[in-house]
């Protein structure tokens, strides 16, 4: 054993290796990126890892990998765990031979994701045990019990950390690698009554599956891993508790330091429900409080027990406007809440605290300086000028193309429906101009469907593929169209252009958006084509080439228009004395700017033919 301080997510990818995991695959995926990623850093040679196209596969492989013996890791946020609902479904009614842990990192807030999708109903609903850590140790202690409780009961389960488990760092005593568990997959056996799924199959699993999980709440009533903490008899609120899991549990400990000790419950297993646990917790007290975040689960789980056990314990939380009903906890919610609920004052600050410090400035979030594709929003946006048209966007970087002055993205929904959606309103529409925004990896991950639909179905309009060489917004992954594996392989790269002509797309140009009058043109020409057309913007993305030359503003020659600035909205360009001027810290060369400027004032860069 030694020490190592960490991030939540590395902690989890070493407890998996820890584990002896041997496959793991996911889609990237804020906040759990980095499980993977640690580790394909940190993996030997038994261990297969990979990217794959989108969470359904993942599942899919890991599922395949798990029938064979294999201990099996899937990784994803809460809104990939929708695409990956149909075989993890069915996954829960066929079983697992070899352990399947299916982390999915939840976003409370939102801070990154389109909702506030809570895992912890979605186990409930799927009947798949989930694990529920409050800290990075306790999540890289309970990727290994996961791995042990998924084979013990042959089925997936859910490893469940929020933002907070998933991004926050501590020191934790990790297995050195001569420590790790070594797993020996036996290998796939054929057996058709057990693996290939018919009604008859189902039905029977659906039975064992309900007994097991009663099994399982007895299990997880008699664990270590849901607690009650004692109370303190001198509190004057000994028939008061609170009930809580997840990182809302650290926060419950901080207040309790500062108003007092409170019976508390710990609910690491939200699913199966620890019944007799509760039961014990509930034992004597009037009131509790639930502190959870997201979903009220804890609460409907304590109301449901206290009526079927004939308790009369009150419970309050969200339901009640006890907490709030969405975003994250945060420390001083969680102290303000348990002091009205204790009805005791809240502390008073420390007179050595010092002034609150001032506010931070806000800053809208906006697409990098040089980012291609400003440049394909606003070759589109001129081409299309006084045209009545609808601009469909996608989940990525490119969602930022919503923003003034570009204004660009009038819907988003999810993962490759702005295909959809502009084939719908299409239909409705058809002097409407439709255009449908993806980017390179969304388009391997989820737009091929969208295609076949429009050219089965003789849809009208425009596909834009925004290709810069990589999965940007999540950290830049690889993608089949990128020629490179996270295991560290060179492949042939998927043509994104052969892709869609293969699907029957026709009419398919390629154009450098950061060649302002070429990407015009070629918008142009496409767009009042019939059918289905398809522009791909390609350039890289400025985290992958940074151009050595930055663009330089003559102020003799600058009038002061502001078109550079009105007009792109680059961040790296700004007015002084009524001029021009461009942060050579921020700028890329680009030269978009200076394609725009009317005067000639802006000169250098690396100018695209």
């Amino acid at each position: 054993m030694h020490d190592e301080f960490l991030m939540g997510n590395e902690a989890i990818a070493l407890g998996a290796l820890a584990a002896g995991v041997n496959v793991v695959c996911g889609y990237p995926g804020t906040p759990s990126t980095e499980v993977l990623e640690t580790v394909a850093r940190r993996r030997g040679d038994r261990v297969y890892v990979e990217w794959s196209v989108n969470e359904k596969t993942a599942m899919e492989i890991a599922g395949g990998a798990a029938y064979a013996g294999a201990r099996a890791l899937v990784t994803m946020k809460q809104m990939g765990l929708n695409v990956a609902s149909d075989p993890l479904m069915c996954l829960e009614y066929i079983g697992v031979k070899g352990g399947l842990v299916v982390l999915v990192a939840d976003d409370p807030g939102p801070i990154s994701s389109q909702t506030e999708q809570d895992t912890r109903f979605f186990a409930a609903f799927s009947k798949v045990p989930v694990l529920d850590p409050s800290s990075a140790e306790e999540a890289y202690r309970m990727v290994q019990e996961a791995f042990d409780l998924s084979e013990e009961y042959v089925t997936p389960v859910f490893l469940r950390p929020t933002t907070r488990v998933s991004h926050g760092y501590a020191s934790l005593q990790v297995k050195d690698p001569g420590e790790y568990t070594v797993h020996e997959p036996e290998g796939f056996v054929k057996d058709s009554a057990r693996w290939v799924i018919f009604p008859r199959l189902s039905f029977a699993n659906h039975r064992k599956i309900e007994e097991r999980n009663v099994r399982l709440q007895d299990v997880f009533s008699a664990s270590p891993l849901n607690r009650i903490e004692p109370e303190d008899d001198a509190c004057p609120c000994a028939r008061k508790g609170i009930a809580t899991g997840g990182f809302s549990y650290t926060y419950v400990m901080e207040a309790r330091e500062q108003l007092g000790r409170l019976r508390t419950l710990k609910v690491s297993t939200p699913f199966p429900f620890p019944e007799k646990r509760a039961v014990e917790f509930l034992s004597g007290l009037d009131e509790v409080l639930c502190v959870e975040e997201l979903d009220p689960v804890i609460e409907r789980q304590l109301i449901y027990v206290c009526g079927k056990y004939g308790l009369t314990t009150r419970i309050l939380g969200k339901m009640t406007g006890h907490m709030p009903l969405s975003g994250e906890n945060s420390r001083d919610s969680v102290l303000s809440a348990i002091a009205s609920f204790m009805n005791v004052p809240l502390p008073a600050a420390s007179e050595e605290a010092s002034d609150p410090p001032p506010a931070l400035p806000v800053r809208p979030p906006v697409l990098c300086a040089g980012c291609p594709h400003r440049a394909s929003f606003y070759a589109v946006k001129q081409a299309m000028k006084g045209r009545k048209t609808i601009f469909c966007g996608d989940i990525g970087c490119y969602t930022l193309g919503n923003a003034m002055p570009l204004d660009m993205v009038d819907t988003c929904l999810c993962m490759g429906a702005g295909l959809g959606i502009a084939q719908g309103i299409n239909h409705l529409e058809k002097d409407r101009s439709c255009f449908a925004f993806v980017g390179d990896s969304t388009f391997f991950a989820s737009a091929l469907p969208g295609v076949v639909n429009a050219v089965y179905n003789q849809a009208e309009f425009t596909l834009i593929v925004l290709d810069n060489s990589t999965t940007a917004m999540t950290g830049h992954q690889p993608h089949p169209g990128t020629g490179r594996t996270m295991m560290g392989d060179v492949v042939e790269k998927v043509s994104i252009a052969n892709v869609l002509r293969g699907i029957g797309v026709t009419a398919v140009e390629t154009v450098d958006p950061l060649n302002y009058q070429a990407a015009v043109e070629v918008v142009r020409r496409t767009a009042d084509l019939p059918g289905v057309k398809a522009i791909i913007f390609r350039s890289p993305c400025v985290a992958l080439f940074r151009s050595a030359s930055r663009v330089t503003i003559d102020p003799a020659r600058c009038v002061g228009c502001k078109k550079c600035i009105r007009e792109i909205g680059c961040p790296a360009l700004s007015i002084r004395d009524g001029k021009a001027v461009a942060d050579p810290a921020q700028c890329n060369g680009c030269t978009l700017c200076a394609q725009l400027c009317p005067t000639g004032a802006i000169t250098g860069g690396e100018p695209h033919a």
